[in-house]
């Protein structure tokens, strides 16, 4: 029989009422974000990047293992697989970096041996279809010539994981091959079989019937799930796969991945968390937006806003009553609170927000108006939503001056005039005229580009009045939607003091100055 890595199980607890607690199955997650999330189109990471990512997954994630690369595909590959080795040995967690390797008579194991590599996932063929037709052999030559990979990397201390390629339709179309491949592989020494839903075909029925058959017939063997999302039931045949009894996932962070890509990460852990209380897993959920944040920032591969768990709408409510309902006992709430992920809930303006959206979002500001003014607010938030207009809560103090006419919002700051200077061969400068509060102040200063240098002027002038500005986190520019790039580009600037962050927007079809204005409204909300 296969030699299997032990499942860890959580120890029987004494709870409060002195009874103890059911001991729940650990379930493996593999992280496979560098491997098979790679493939996503257009998608490359660094050697730098890979390692930054092998860090946060393993230490901050806490995922029991990660697979970062294929075998020999190149040279940059093959250093930054040796760079993460590297790292991994001074924490000794080589045996928790794995990469995929093929039946190339030796070849692969050369290369894992010299860049440190101590396990390999082996690709194989899990379809009688994928064997015929691609490697036109016999399962018997294939096995003969698996088990010779097996032995090799034995031989140099790399232990051995086995894909079985296409299984999914394998079972399917093939389960004889199936199970004479299983009965194989467990006379080898093996760490576990990974079994792959290629092509995304699965459904949950499925999913359960064709694991809960494999565990019942090899009991003593750690089975690996890997699903892929191409009818967007990834998730639910991850569950299926689990209560089935398999021992392992693969997962990618943001479901990065060929073609619809993988079973989500953010998405499965929360799901195991909330809904299948006899099983645990490792991981620190609380790190899931981080991570997420950072790989799409690697990747240039956008989160869409309604993504669960690490979208930006996620935990907005739009609705007025919904606002309302959290204000008398949290009535839209569910289990998947925010804070559980790093994150807060926000409350979105647009036209059908109600009073409770707008008091949430002045709160949130400090500001405090009467009812008949909240009217007029609501009012003109909805005629603004009703023409598609992007109301946000960084908004909420210039459209309570415009409304009610109130000295008290009105534009305490104003940028008067500006100059802006950029030549070949000399550093960017400008000049600008700023009143704040009935006192005009002028200042000049150069930068490393137009705005650059206007912000140095500005904060020339906040120093001569011994005040600090928010520090710029984060600069976005984009055209807006229905435009071209012709006419109009919008600014947004995250700004941060001390613990909170806001973002302002500026319009314009100058960059810069749609920049200076959303600067100007940070100036005035500040």
């Amino acid at each position: 029989m296969a030699e299997t890595a032990p499942v860890p199980v959580k120890k029987a607890e004494e709870n409060p009422a002195g009874k103890k607690s059911m001991q729940r199955k650990t379930i493996e997650i593999m992280d496979t974000t560098l491997r098979d999330g790679e493939q996503t189109s257009g998608v490359s990471f660094s050697a730098s990047e890979k390692l930054t990512l092998a860090k946060l997954l393993l230490e901050e994630l806490r995922v029991d293992r990660i697979e970062i690369a294929s075998a020999r595909v190149s040279e940059g590959e093959f250093q930054s697989v040796k760079q993460i080795l590297e790292w991994a040995a001074g924490k000794r967690f080589e045996d928790r970096v794995e990469v995929l390797t093929f039946v190339d008579g030796g070849l692969s194991i050369r290369w894992m041996k010299e860049a440190g590599a101590r396990v390999q996932n082996l690709l194989t063929k899990g379809s009688l279809n994928h064997l015929t037709h691609q490697l036109k052999k016999t399962p018997e030559k294939h096995f003969e010539e698996i088990a010779e990979v097996i032995r090799m990397a034995q031989a140099e201390g790399i232990s051995t994981n086995v894909y079985l390629e296409d299984w999914s339709n394998g079972m399917r179309n093939s389960p004889e091959y199936v199970f004479e491949f299983l009965d194989f592989l467990a006379t080898q020494p093996l760490k576990r079989i990974l079994l792959p839903d290629t092509l995304g075909v699965l459904t949950p029925i499925e999913t359960g019937d064709f694991i809960r058959q494999i565990i019942t017939r090899y009991p003593d063997i750690h089975f690996d799930f890997h699903g892929h999302n191409d009818y967007d039931l990834s998730v639910a045949n991850v569950m299926e796969a689990i209560k089935a009894g398999c021992h392992g996932l693969h997962l990618t962070v943001n479901g990065m991945g060929e073609r619809a890509g993988n079973a989500p990460l953010a998405s499965v852990v929360a799901v195991i968390n909330d809904f299948l209380p006899e099983h645990r897993i490792n991981v620190d959920e609380s790190a899931l937006f981080k991570v997420s944040k950072l790989v799409s920032a690697f990747t240039g591969f956008g989160i869409p806003a309604n993504k669960p768990i690490v979208g930006d709408n996620v935990f907005t409510q739009t609705a007025g009553i919904h606002a309302d309902g959290d204000n008398k006992k949290n009535l839209y709430f569910n289990d998947l609170l925010p804070e559980r992920f790093g994150r807060k809930r926000k409350y979105a303006l647009g036209k059908t927000s109600g009073k409770a959206n707008i008091q949430k979002n002045l709160q949130e500001l400090g500001l405090t108006l009467n009812e008949e003014e909240i009217k007029k607010v609501t009012a003109r938030i909805i005629e603004l939503g009703d023409k598609k207009e992007r109301v946000t809560k960084d908004d909420l103090p210039f459209i309570i001056s415009d409304v009610l006419d109130s000295e008290s919002y009105q534009h305490k700051v104003v940028v008067k005039s500006y100059v802006l200077t950029h030549a070949k061969g000399l550093k960017p400068s400008t000049t600008i005229c700023v009143e704040i509060e009935g006192e005009t102040f002028e200042e000049n200063a150069q930068g490393d580009g137009q705005f650059d240098a206007f912000m140095n002027a500005l904060r020339k002038v906040y120093r001569a009045k011994k005040r600090s500005l928010p520090n710029l986190i984060d600069y976005a520019v984009r055209i807006p939607p229905g435009s071209n790039s012709d006419a109009l580009c919008e600014t947004f600037i995250t700004w941060q003091e001390g613990e909170k962050e806001f973002t302002t927007r500026g319009l314009d079809s100058d960059q810069t100055v749609s920049a200076i204005k959303a600067t100007e409204k940070m100036l005035n909300i500040f």
